[in-house]
């Protein structure tokens, strides 16, 4: 057995009799200043401890989520119609996608940015208008020629007033003619203007008639009108809309539709206003492209220096939406995270077609960075940034709205480092140790030099 005694030869903190021991004031404040430093770098260490770090580092991009981007947006067009509206993209590699629908949704607005009707369908843009086979020249003038000092005036005499705004250099415009003429002679003939009147088919000429145009919102040649009562706008339920007639272009068919107005019976249209909200997303190969807004058509031709492409952006980001709950997580990590994930947002780009500001195309140049962030947990969020400049451009051709995209090779890779409990331990161990230490030597000094100093005044009393 081993003795008491030999066990207690290893003690490393061996008491002193307390008897033997002096306590003073000094020794009593440096051990409360002493206590509230160590309380203060604990304080500072479990501080450190708690805070999140980050470790950023360039790699090239290995993606995970495929040779694809995913491109949302929510864009305003006060004065491009929906009826005309097109997504289209194309990319370096002859990749070349035309009026997107299926992942696209369009909305009438006014030009306050405030929705008309209801989602704008818009299958009859893509449908092949059927004309009259042969030109027939002995259709003669069958419609009215109207212009701005009759217009109003005619458009309140008669119930209905179907007007084809055209504009004479427009191919798709001389294909209706014959047939607009034919038909127009026909329903004349049919409900006479000076003994019916319910009815009349009328013309304008954009070309000389263009205030009265852009007064009706006309963008695309032919565009055919209907007015009742002096007014093409229809009232759905508290939706104000135009109501045009998107139907076949032969004399058959235009003549069935006169006589369904007069019936009346109403027609099957579209509704078409000044405005277009589009929303939706698209997905595109992950090199240099363009998403490319534009009035497009395959029965309308379209003068360029009407054609205002002014847009309100709401929302336009790159990649996987990120829910608001995890994008403030990543906030907390890091602050700046985000920023430049949607920068385009809430911008206005705003353009009015004049003599001197005519066919202006606008142009977004967009260079996209991906960022990953690791969290302690192994959680991985992935997020594209990017930056944007903007410019206003003439163009020789139909202007449109183009977001050029270009991706880095290169990638953000942030990583959260976390701190070993272990480490944590240590320091705090080092702070008590070292605070007590320092604080033992300070007292001995100053004890020390209190002691000298009484025994020099001794020694000068006596």
């Amino acid at each position: 057995m081993v003795s008491t005694s030999k066990i207690k030869s290893v003690d490393f903190y061996r008491k002193i009799p307390r008897d033997l021991t002096e306590a003073s004031l000094s020794g009593a404040g440096l051990s409360i200043l002493a206590a509230f430093f160590m309380i203060f770098l604990f304080g500072m260490e479990l501080n450190d401890y708690l805070r999140v770090s980050t470790s950023t580092s360039i790699v090239v991009d290995k993606s995970s989520d495929g040779d694809f981007l995913r491109i949302d947006f929510n864009i305003s067009f006060p004065a491009l119609s929906c009826e005309f509206a097109s997504i289209d993209v194309s990319d370096v590699l002859g990749t070349n996608r035309l009026n997107i629908t299926k992942t696209v949704r369009k909305y009438s607005i006014d030009s306050k940015l405030n929705p008309t009707g209801s989602e704008f369908q818009s299958g009859p843009i893509a449908k092949a208008i059927k004309h009259d086979e042969e030109a027939d020249e002995e259709y003669g003038e069958g419609s009215v020629t109207l212009n701005a000092r009759n217009f109003d005036r005619i458009s309140h005499q008669h119930p209905i007033l179907v007007v084809n705004f055209y504009a004479p250099w427009c191919y798709w415009s001389n294909r209706l003619k014959p047939s607009w003429e034919k038909a127009a002679k026909i329903i004349r003939e049919r409900y006479d203007p000076e003994i019916d009147g319910r009815i009349l088919m009328g013309k304008v000429d954009c070309t000389e008639e263009v205030d009265l145009c852009r007064r009706n919102h006309i963008q695309g040649y032919p565009s055919i009108r209907i007015f009742r009562k002096g007014s093409d706008v229809r009232d759905d339920h508290g939706h104000h809309d135009h109501e045009s007639y998107y139907g076949d272009r032969d004399t058959d068919s235009l003549v069935k539709t006169m006589e369904e107005l007069v019936a009346p019976i109403s027609l099957q249209s579209q509704s078409a206003t000044g405005g277009c909200r589009i929303e939706g997303f698209v997905r595109v190969k992950k090199v240099p492209g363009n998403l490319i807004i534009s009035a497009r058509s395959a029965s309308h031709s379209f003068d360029a220096t009407q054609m205002n492409m002014s847009h309100v952006i709401s929302h336009f980001s790159f990649g996987k939406k990120i829910t608001p709950r995890v994008m403030s997580d990543m906030k907390r990590l890091l602050p700046h995270l985000g920023v430049s994930h949607d920068r385009l947002n809430g911008l206005s780009y705003i353009s009015n077609p004049s003599d001197s500001n005519a066919n202006v195309t606008i142009e977004h140049y967009l260079q996209v960075v991906k960022t990953e962030v690791m969290t302690r947990s192994y959680k991985l969020v992935e997020e594209y940034e990017y930056t944007a400049h903007s410019s206003l451009i003439h163009s020789l051709d139909i202007p449109v709205a183009k977001f050029h995209f270009e991706l880095s090779p290169m990638q953000v890779l942030i990583t959260e480092n976390s701190k070993s409990f272990s480490h944590f331990i240590t320091n705090v161990c080092a702070i008590i140790g070292g605070v007590f230490t320092v604080a033992g030597i300070l007292d001995s000094i100053l004890h020390n030099t209190l002691r000298l100093v009484k025994k020099v005044e001794l020694g000068k009393n006596f």
